[in-house]
């Protein structure tokens, strides 16, 4: 007999579509539900993107930023972090390092820091695409449509902007100063402008509920992204969330199921939050709907003082080289794309 469970993935599975009181029914599934959803999930991974993982190098190039964001280690008052920025010669020759040991993408993220002005960025940008045959991610925070112009044209191919929550009381007090709308005003006019959208957000937020979750997973869906990030709260020590427990491993890996059956062609990330709490914790989340892994290639004087939340010591001194890349997901029965990780979606780029 087909249980209710069941009959909810094969929904997902025909029409690629849920209403909430269907997610949140999986939300909860545990024991043999929940593992019949991971494997409904990879199985449609394996399906759109076969056995591949997408490598993303980032390079964290400041850790300067004017936010206030109570979740994160880098706001603004924050004054026991040592802040610090790569010049830009530093970070192209950081990018190139990448590329040289067979890296196709990078993500520049940075805290919202003014000091890099646009058309500095942009010059960066386009030397990169010029010398280096990269895809471009950029992650920098909110700012004006004509920004990301300038940055679109100068060469970037993907923006990262997390919605993060979609409780708008929750995001205005977790992130002072900003609105929920206006963050996704922000992702409105990245789409306008041609990006690949990187979107997502916490699993385990203080104030979140199931119910919370069950909306991010439907405003994902509506975004209709081209990857999005999805992992764990973990509370860092000089944040007003200092005392919180982390986020569910459990709960983030049924979150990226859903996510994937809602979304079959979105690139989904193994995130290094979920690394950060389970030694395991990136290859789980590929077994369950992820084909992305994000190392982080920061130059080692500058990668101990990113610290959105606490990195564990593993992290920091772990190979983040394409060869190890390489033969560490060999050992898990996958293998490194080669290709620059572009969506996959149909029409996507004769729209531009």
């Amino acid at each position: 007999m087909t249980t209710k469970i069941e009959k909810v993935i094969t929904k997902a599975l025909i029409t690629h579509e849920l209403n909430k009181e269907e997610i949140i029914m999986l939300l909860e599934a545990e024991g043999k539900d929940k593992e019949l959803l991971f494997q409904e999930a990879d199985k449609l991974r394996k399906n759109n993107f076969g056995d591949e993982v997408h490598l993303r190098g980032i390079i964290e190039f400041s850790n300067y930023c004017s936010r206030e964001c109570f979740y994160c280690g880098l706001r603004c008052q924050n004054h026991v972090v040592n802040r610090n920025r790569m010049t830009i010669d530093e970070i192209y020759e950081a990018a190139k390092e990448a590329r040289n040991q067979g890296y196709m993408t990078i993500v520049l993220q940075s805290g919202e820091d003014s000091w890099y002005k646009v058309d500095i960025l942009a010059e960066l940008i386009n030397k990169m695409k010029d010398n280096l045959d990269l895809a471009i991610t950029m992650s920098v925070g909110e700012h004006s449509k004509n920004f990301y112009k300038i940055l679109r044209e100068a060469g970037a191919d993907r923006y990262l902007l997390k919605h993060e929550t979609s409780d708008k009381e929750l995001f205005e007090k977790l992130r002072p100063g900003t609105t929920l709308q206006g963050r996704l005003n922000r992702l409105k006019d990245l789409r306008e402008l041609g990006y690949q959208i990187g979107g997502g957000f916490m699993v385990g937020l203080p104030g979140q509920s199931i119910e919370t979750l069950a909306d991010d997973i439907l405003l994902t869906k509506e975004l209709d992204v081209e990857m999005a990030g999805i992992g764990p709260f973990i509370p860092h020590p000089e944040t007003p969330l200092r005392g919180y427990p982390v986020g569910s491993v459990s709960m983030v890996l049924k979150v990226i199921a859903i996510t994937r059956l809602l979304l079959p062609l979105t690139h989904l990330p193994a995130t290094t939050a979920l690394a950060n709490l389970s030694p395991e914790g990136r290859f789980k989340a590929l077994s369950c709907g992820a084909n992305v892994i994000m190392p982080d290639l920061t130059p080692m004087i500058y990668k101990t003082n990113y610290e959105i939340y606490p990195k564990s010591s593993e992290l920091l001194n772990f190979d983040n080289s394409f060869a190890s890349w390489e033969k560490e997901l060999l050992q898990h029965g996958r293998r490194v794309s080669k290709d620059y990780g572009h969506t996959p979606k149909p029409g996507f780029f004769a729209k531009l």
